[in-house]
């Protein structure tokens, strides 16, 4: 794909945002990576946010550096707008120049409130909320996702719909999930890719999210947080709750969905036979799972990858990491403690192979 022309230039009319969400394993990390490995005249700032105590996407960017802001662990849409709003601002306060702001939320992140967040506050006056991205696994995605109140908002509220993976999908699936889509968002700009990987001028600063749009978006949302304030026994669940200028903002998604982020850490390297066999019996309510893994029969580092049914592991090295087993399982009505019971028995206290 071509990389942003040298000559493009960013309009001055406060920092452009682009919000990247898209379901659990629909390839927002991947498209991120893309974004920093091609933006080439663009100073790109990213804040990351995962579901979970481990920070796995956060290790698995291609560039970690001072421009990298790393917000609290948390749903992005339930626990940190309060830090997001003071990691932009630390964005904004830096003496480098930043271009461009790209944001990746969890995949059960519901986007509003993150957009709200820069059309209900002080920061729509430093900031401009150029579009909302949403990532489709066009192998994986069926109309039963939409059963999740986050999948759901996320197409609902996405102003680009990249439809990803297509090399995994046949043309008539990728069709029929297509005019699924279109059943829920009409008149969806869709656009067809693999590995994340989309000409930049069609993703980046395209004006496409029109503030003045939300607006009764906004003001419904205000009306619906008087009415549960005014009668809280009444109170919508499947509603969310934000207010005009505040920073706080609830969601009921993750309760409505059941979704629970095991996070697993373990010092002692896998048997890779026995983490086969624990993958083998993964219940189907696991969507989500990845990881940073050491097996005994390998000193490298190897990253996991599971999206549904589908699962990678790509090698590289340790460095001057010390290895040890990251590991993060994401899924509905999950048992916390059984999930890290069965992984410990798949550790072993026999030294690695050498490679």
């Amino acid at each position: 794909m071509p990389p942003f022309s040298e000559t493009l230039l960013i309009p001055k009319r406060g920092m452009p945002v682009t919000i990247i969400t898209g379901f659990l394993g629909s390839g927002k990390t991947t498209l991120l990576n893309y974004i920093l490995s091609n933006h080439q005249n663009l100073k790109v700032a990213v804040l990351v946010n995962e579901f979970g105590d481990i920070n796995i996407d956060s290790q698995l960017l291609v560039s970690i550096d001072e421009d990298m802001v790393q917000l609290s662990n948390g749903c992005i849409c339930c626990t940190i707008n309060n830090d997001l709003v003071e990691a932009v601002y630390n964005v904004l306060e830096k003496n480098d120049r930043i271009d461009y702001l790209v944001i990746e939320t969890t995949g059960i992140a519901d986007p509003l409130p993150i957009m709200m967040t820069f059309l209900g506050t002080e920061l729509r006056d430093f900031t401009h909320l150029d579009s909302v991205i949403t990532l489709v696994d066009a192998s994986e995605f069926t109309p039963a996702h939409f059963d999740s109140e986050a999948a759901l908002k996320q197409i609902v509220y996405g102003d680009i719909i990249l439809v990803n993976k297509t090399d995994l999908a046949m043309a008539d699936r990728l069709d029929e999930l297509e005019r699924h889509i279109l059943t829920i968002k009409e008149k969806a700009r869709l656009i067809r890719c693999r590995k994340g990987s989309v000409p930049l001028p069609l993703i980046l600063d395209v004006g496409y999210h029109n503030p003045a749009g939300y607006e009764r978006l906004l003001q419904e949302e205000i009306e619906q947080t008087q009415r549960d304030q005014d009668d809280p026994d009444h109170c919508d669940p499947s509603h969310d709750h934000h207010a005009h200028e505040h920073h706080h903002h609830h969601s009921s998604h993750l309760e409505n969905d059941g979704f629970v982020s095991v996070s697993y850490r373990g010092a002692y390297p896998f048997s890779l036979h026995k983490f086969q066999e624990w993958l083998d019996t993964l219940p189907a309510n696991v969507f989500r799972a990845k990881g940073l893994l050491w097996f005994t029969q390998s000193s490298q580092k190897h990253i996991f990858q599971l999206s549904g049914k589908r699962c990678t592991l790509e090698v590289d090295s340790w460095g001057d990491t010390s290895p040890s087993n990251q590991l993060v399982v994401i899924g509905r009505d999950l048992n916390p403690e059984d999930i890290r019971r069965q992984l410990a028995l798949c550790e072993t206290k026999i030294q690695p192979a050498p490679d």
